[in-house]
């Protein structure tokens, strides 16, 4: 019948030696996602190595050096929150977008691998467990099976495919590492693009010093803010609770690659529509936790471009420009933002880019400036859904609104 030792049937011979090689790849195959996730992501951020990465001049490392002083100064004195980790100040690692897309990876492999894991065992409830690699022999499931087989163990990889397709295309467009309001890893270093960087001014026929120091003020803004413990602690939990309640939308990804597939043109057809196996990941049972999320990040980036905007009207000679560059930027259709953010439920569109400035503009105008450090002082001062879109009940709620 069809097994890998069958001469009659060369396809069962394929598809056997293929689990074998996934299923290798890493014990329980654990590393085959992320090994996909890295190779694409990289082929992605530069364009299939067409454009060879080089590191960056150390002259143009040594610019974002002594304009991130600068910014550092001003961004402690609008934030009132100090850049130094445990003592340490901050220091910059300029890099191209093909190193920035693997840091990304790594600095989210814990929750991206908790989404594998949900997919996984999503799989175990089907009638062939996605770690069970041992072929099919004469007397049980034959060619279907072994395609059912194949199908659920290729699962991992193509969320590992996925993960690295939005990573790189976000890698393109980066300018620093927070390219998404989201936390990263407690660290000293600040990642910078320096390539996508000066590409902006290009394209926006903007002082490439004056963008320089742009980028420094609002990934330095955005790092004192995200680093803060009350965010820290709220924005990581909200991204673990997505991540642990993927099951659902991971079981309809593995049922579409399990499904029928007795006829091969089936998983040729799932394969060749990324996109579709991208809105599954978003599940009704997340919407909650997404529109959460989704509030949070918005509040936070659009005081942080406030305070952006702000301190750049004082050191710039064209603050009005950068800023509609750069609101213009953001709100473009945008995949590589979109599909990455949109894997933990995460919606960055112009939407949320004025839903946010709305929400800011409506603090300051009712309570002033400083109420707005209290959007990272405690987390249960952040605000939700509700708030975003009415800052007069957040300001009542946490007690500035008489």
């Amino acid at each position: 019948m069809f097994g890998s030792n069958d001469p009659d049937n060369p396809m069962g011979g394929l598809l056997g030696d293929l689990l074998k090689v996934i299923g290798s790849a890493a014990p329980g195959g654990a590393g085959a996602w992320f090994d996909a996730a890295r190779t694409l992501a990289h082929g992605v951020a530069t364009d299939s190595g067409a454009g060879a990465e080089e590191n960056a001049d150390p002259l143009v490392r040594i610019a974002f050096e002594e304009l991130a002083r600068v910014a550092e100064l001003h961004v402690t004195d609008a934030t009132g929150i100090s850049l130094d980790l445990a003592g340490v100040g901050l220091s910059l690692l300029t890099v191209g977008p093909g190193q920035w897309s693997f840091r990304l990876l790594e600095a989210y492999r814990p929750t991206l691998q908790m989404m594998v894991d949900a997919q996984q065992q999503a799989a175990a409830a089907t009638s062939v467990p996605p770690s069970d690699l041992v072929l099919p022999d004469e007397e049980t499931d034959g060619l279907s099976g072994l395609l059912q087989q194949l199908a659920i163990t290729l699962g991992p990889v193509l969320l590992g495919m996925q993960f690295g397709s939005a990573a790189g295309h976000l890698a393109k467009r980066a300018f620093g590492q927070y390219a998404l309001p989201l936390p990263w890893p407690e660290s000293n270093t600040l990642l910078l693009v320096p390539a996508n960087v000066a590409q902006f001014a290009e394209d926006w026929s903007l002082p490439l010093q004056e963008v320089q120091l742009w980028v420094c003020l609002r990934e330095l803004a955005m790092h004192a803010v995200i680093t803060q413990p009350a965010v820290r602690s709220s924005l990581t939990t909200l991204l673990g609770d997505a991540a642990a309640h993927a099951a659902a939308s991971q079981r309809s990804l593995v049922e579409r690659l399990g499904d029928g597939l007795g006829d091969p043109t089936t998983l040729e057809n799932v394969l060749g529509d990324p996109e579709a196996i991208l809105a599954d990941l978003i599940s009704p049972e997340q919407r909650n936790l997404s529109n959460a999320l989704t509030a949070q990040t918005t509040a936070l980036t659009a005081y942080v471009d406030h305070v952006t905007a702000g301190i750049a009207a004082t050191l710039t000679s064209s603050p009005a420009a950068l800023r509609e560059a750069w609101y213009r930027y953001r709100v473009e259709a945008a995949k590589g933002e979109q599909a990455f953010a949109g894997l933990f439920g995460l919606n960055v569109g112009q939407e949320e880019v004025d839903r946010g400035s709305t929400f800011v503009n409506g603090v300051v105008e009712r309570a002033g400036e400083a109420a707005l450090s209290h959007l990272w002082t405690d987390e249960m001062e952040l605000p939700t859904p509700a708030e975003v879109d009415a800052p007069g009940l957040w300001l009542a709620r946490i007690g500035l609104l008489n």
